[in-house]
């Protein structure tokens, strides 16, 4: 199997200076781990791989738990959830904590994680103090014998520990602020030069202008890929610049839909809109709205405000999706997600790898969230919804 190289490991010093060779035009040798990607020999055994999936592994604590440069040691940790989940018996996974439920799994994501184990946060900060010669473990001192639980997050709303694991400090009640560590406890930036710099000496970068900050104009999606030019168009449409942030009330996959969630977000998906956008096509605050591009639908409630620049719509993603979510005009079917209308775009400098913090890595489809550059029609649709 081959694996790019990764940041925080050797690896990032495969390719010293920035300047790439290409082994299959001769200019340099195949050497994996350093002008190629690592290669790992993988054994398969399909017939085992369901029982794998439904108990943890042991290379948890044979190998650890790496995260941002350090190895957590969850060996404790294992024991503790052999007992509170069961252990496997007979098969492949045998003796192994089991992860049959999804209460289970839940339990071992938090028994794992230094955010929600202060053990774990302890001991990642001490090793993070043998690596830096700065005091650090106080900030997660006070947690050292907190471990939380499914049970405990289904009780009550629950603090999550400080951790190496992220730059900021909730310590003493503080919220969370990112490169505090880097900041105020003089953690170096996992960067080339421990700091933070401008400066990006790769072959690549220079190539395509970019090895100091510069502005990039949003892509012309009309000219590229033959979608409506902005602004309204006459037939009570408009076409606007189409983000998608992270959402006010939650993140990533995290579905609220508990009755405080619901009623914050207006109970259903919604769209962000200037008032001059909605102007144009007619539409009031908390209108029914239909958004399509070549990529799909979204049907939502349009939030008019003003803290909104015309051309531009906000979409918070990881909406709650199956509550109030009505058939679409367009297409007759359920009217979509906010990832419904993107797509990913690459560039070279995307794919980098081999050098200090520029590493390839999948985020979902690509290697960056870059549905920035998208392009929606936005009308305003029949009020009368069916579902």
């Amino acid at each position: 199997m081959a694996a790019p190289l990764q940041h925080d490991t050797p690896g990032e010093i495969a390719q010293p200076g920035g300047v790439v060779r290409d082994w299959k035009r001769g200019e340099c040798d195949p050497v994996p781990g350093r002008t190629l990607p690592n290669l790992t020999v993988v054994e398969r055994d399909y017939t085992a791989i369901g029982a794998k999936f439904a108990a943890l592994g042991p290379l948890v604590e044979a190998k650890g738990l790496p995260a941002k440069g350090i190895t957590l040691k969850p060996d404790e940790e294992v024991e503790r959830l052999r007992h509170m989940n069961g252990a496997v018996r007979g098969g492949p996974a045998d003796g192994r904590p089991a992860l049959d439920t999804a209460v289970k799994a839940a339990n071992t994501i938090l028994a794992l994680s230094g955010t929600t184990n202060g053990r774990l946060a302890v001991q990642g900060f001490r090793t993070l103090e043998a690596k830096t010669g700065q005091e650090m473990a106080h900030l997660a001192a006070e947690h050292e014998g907190k471990q939380v639980t499914y049970a405990d997050t289904q009780a009550a709303p629950v603090p999550v520990i400080t951790s190496p694991e992220w730059s900021g400090s909730e310590a003493g009640g503080r919220r969370y602020t990112a490169f505090t560590l880097n900041t105020e406890h003089l953690k170096p930036w996992h960067t080339l030069t421990g700091r933070q710099h401008f400066f990006l000496d790769h072959d690549w970068m220079h190539e395509l202008g970019e090895a100091l900050p510069v502005y990039r104009p949003p892509l012309d999606m009309s000219r590229l890929f033959g979608e409506p030019q902005l602004g309204p168009d006459g037939h009570r449409e408009v076409t606007v610049r189409y983000l998608t942030p992270h959402n006010k009330w939650s993140i990533h996959s995290e579905y609220q839909d508990n009755l405080f969630m619901l009623a914050l977000s207006r109970g259903g998906q919604t769209i962000w809109m200037a008032p001059e956008d909605a102007a144009a096509i007619g539409v009031s605050d908390d209108d029914w709205i239909e958004a399509v591009n070549r990529n799909g639908v979204v049907v939502a409630r349009a939030i008019v405000s003003h803290r909104m620049p015309p051309g531009t719509v906000y979409m918070h993603h990881a909406q709650e999706r199956t509550v109030n979510v009505p058939l679409s005009e367009t297409t007759g079917k359920r009217g979509g997600i906010h990832n419904s209308l993107t797509r990913l775009l690459l560039k070279p400098t995307h794919l980098i790898g081999g050098y200090a913090q520029l590493s390839w890595a999948f985020n979902y489809l690509g290697p960056t969230g870059n549905q920035r550059d998208e392009v929606t029609v936005i009308r305003r649709r029949a009020q009368e919804v069916e579902y």
